[in-house]
């Protein structure tokens, strides 16, 4: 289209009533704009969208040109001054709804290659019409930044700190510019708050700023890898979350302790949990704004209520939630004293959960730094404990875990109850008929006889050297009258069972050594006699129904490892035996 065209067809539009103004007469001005644009003429743009005799038709088709200016200025750095100029232009000019409908229809649109770059462009444009607003702005707020938020979600979250200082993605830079984008509607609540002039409008407001809140400590900021010794950009984004939540007047304490009392504007429950969760973790493990945070919260009643937030994010799978449970875990812990957490705590479904959780993080996660850390944590919890607790949670975790680790490490820890109450003499709950309930847990075979040897070992050992420990302590075991006979009762039975167990086992692992040994043999002749017969020599195939299709000699060296191991059950039972012996011989 040449110029004499173009000048005829604004001439007609300048004279033009808007409500006169044809469908067809928007798309060929956007065409026009977006042509100009492609031409490299956008100064040329500029100055016709500031020129005072275009400024009616501006006012009526101006928000055309948003989407090419806003593309041109991702797209082509050169004329990005031009373009934010031109735009700056029509949020003077155009009709603010107009303006926002374009803009929403514009971020529904972003093309995903362009996310951060296209929110940065237009957020300070976005801030400047929905300030312009004179009625429906905090639905028009909440609309805007739940739809960044949207398309903002769909970055990669960095989570080391080259990924986070590098901000290829640029989530980092957009994350900063949507706190900047909230601050003129969190001064207008603060003002307001101050003169004690809040209205209807001001508490939807209220509830949008919430929101946002609250998809931010679930994305980007739950996922990110936050350290206070690190000011990174997401850590200072926490920083501005943390501060803007008390500026708009939600108490951290009530939405952390209370927040079960009460309804969220228009959220998901699950996203509630999640942002909640990472609060506490912000507040107790980051320690952002804790010095405001009141002071008269004692430990016990802290560890109870993080327990829940705790819990939330151990039930994931994912490693940021995992290391923040886990953080927030042992920092909720910490103040609480050794041996004072009442046993009663864990009637509650949060204590019952949480520990189950990290059990599951120790057993099944791949991730060896979270298997550490997991297992600290669970020590740290069982400290706190007091004598009956740790009592009822051994118990439970004897009856509910199947992992020998798990169930050696629980036996390792009420050995360490009984050596302690012998040494204070003051505890009836691991050295008087309380403790019969646990040894019974513990001297027992999952299966019987038929219970897999290996597969158990580790819990079996720990038995074993604590049956040997407590017989060695006769004298104080004795004092309570009927423990020392039920136990020698179940030490019996045990013992008895376990020698059928070991005994089975071993002729089954003998019998595989031998059919090993004679099917090598038979292997050996066929090749010899395959080598004559061909004159080649090739390799030879292993039966497919051996043990996970190992090569003879790892199958032979795991057989042989199985019998050095029933072994060494069996020499803690010949021990066991003869401290039994030495034990009865010194009776009056």
């Amino acid at each position: 289209m040449n110029e004499d065209k173009v000048y005829e067809i604004i001439q007609r539009w300048r004279d033009t009533p808007e409500e006169d103004l044809k469908p067809e007469d928007y798309q060929r001005f956007k065409d026009i704009g977006a042509a100009c644009l492609s031409g490299g003429d956008s100064e040329q743009l500029l100055k016709f969208v500031q020129d005072e005799k275009n400024q009616g038709i501006v006012k009526s088709m101006g928000c055309g040109l948003l989407a090419p200016l806003v593309d041109e200025v991702v797209r082509n750095e050169k004329s990005h001054d031009h373009c934010q100029a031109a735009i700056t232009q029509l949020t003077k000019i155009c009709s603010p709804r107009n303006l926002l409908e374009s803009i929403f229809e514009l971020t529904e649109a972003i093309d995903p290659g362009a996310i951060s770059d296209t929110t940065l462009a237009i957020l300070p444009h976005l801030q400047r019409v929905l300030l312009q607003l004179d009625e429906n702005q905090a639905a028009c707020v909440g609309l805007a930044l739940s739809a960044l938020q949207k398309q903002l979600s769909r970055l990669p979250v960095p989570y080391t700190q080259q990924q986070e200082e590098a901000d290829e993605h640029g989530l980092c830079r957009c994350c900063i510019a949507l706190a900047v984008f909230t601050e003129p509607f969190i001064e207008r609540l603060k003002k307001m708050d101050e003169k004690c002039k809040s209205t209807t409008e001001d508490d939807e407001l209220k509830a949008e700023i919430l929101k946002f809140c609250m998809r931010s400590l679930k994305e980007p900021l739950l996922e990110a890898e936050l350290n206070q010794d690190r000011k990174s950009t997401l850590w200072l984004f926490a920083v501005e979350i943390m501060v803007i939540l008390p500026a708009i007047k939600e108490s951290l304490s009530g939405l952390l302790f209370f927040s079960s009392l009460r309804k969220f504007p228009i959220m998901d429950t699950s996203l509630t949990k999640d942002s909640i969760a990472c609060l506490a973790y912000l507040l107790f493990v980051q320690l952002i704004t804790i010095d405001s945070f009141p002071a008269v919260f004692n430990p016990v009643f802290v560890l109870q209520c993080n327990m829940e937030h705790i819990n939330q994010l151990l039930s994931s799978k994912k490693e940021s939630y995992l290391l923040k449970a886990l953080a927030l875990f042992a920092k909720s812990l910490e103040k609480v004293e050794d041996n004072s957490l009442p046993v009663g705590l864990l009637d509650l479904m949060s204590f019952y959960s949480a520990p189950q959780n990290l059990r599951q993080v120790l057993t099944d996660c791949p991730i060896k730094h979270l298997r550490e850390s997991g297992l600290k944590v669970f020590q740290l919890f069982i400290n706190k404990l007091d004598a009956e607790g740790k009592h009822k949670f051994f118990r439970c975790m004897l009856k509910t875990s199947h992992h020998a680790g798990i169930g050696s490490y629980i036996v390792k820890n009420i050995r360490d109850q009984i050596q302690l109450s012998i040494k204070c003499n003051a505890n009836k709950w691991f050295l008087g008929m309380e403790l019969l309930p646990l040894l019974e847990l513990v001297l027992s075979l999952p299966q019987g006889a038929e219970t897999d040897l290996l597969t158990n070992m580790d819990k079996i050992m720990e038995s074993l050297n604590l049956l040997r420990y407590l017989l060695m302590r006769d004298k104080e075991l004795r004092s309570n009258p009927g423990l020392w006979e039920e136990l020698s009762r179940i030490k019996d039975e045990y013992l008895k069972m376990l020698r059928v167990c070991i005994s089975m086992s071993r002729a089954y692992y003998c019998a595989e050594m031998k059919a090993l040994k004679e099917d090598q043999k038979l292997k050996a002749k066929e090749a010899r006699e395959h080598a004559r017969s061909t004159r080649l020599v090739k390799a030879i195939t292993v039966k497919p129904n051996k043990v996970d299709h190992m090569s003879p000699e790892v199958q032979y060296q795991v057989l042989q490892s199985a019998l050095v191991t029933f072994d060494l059950m069996e020499s803690l039972i010949v021990r066991i035996d003869e401290i039994t012996e030495e034990k009865l011989g010194k009776l009056p």
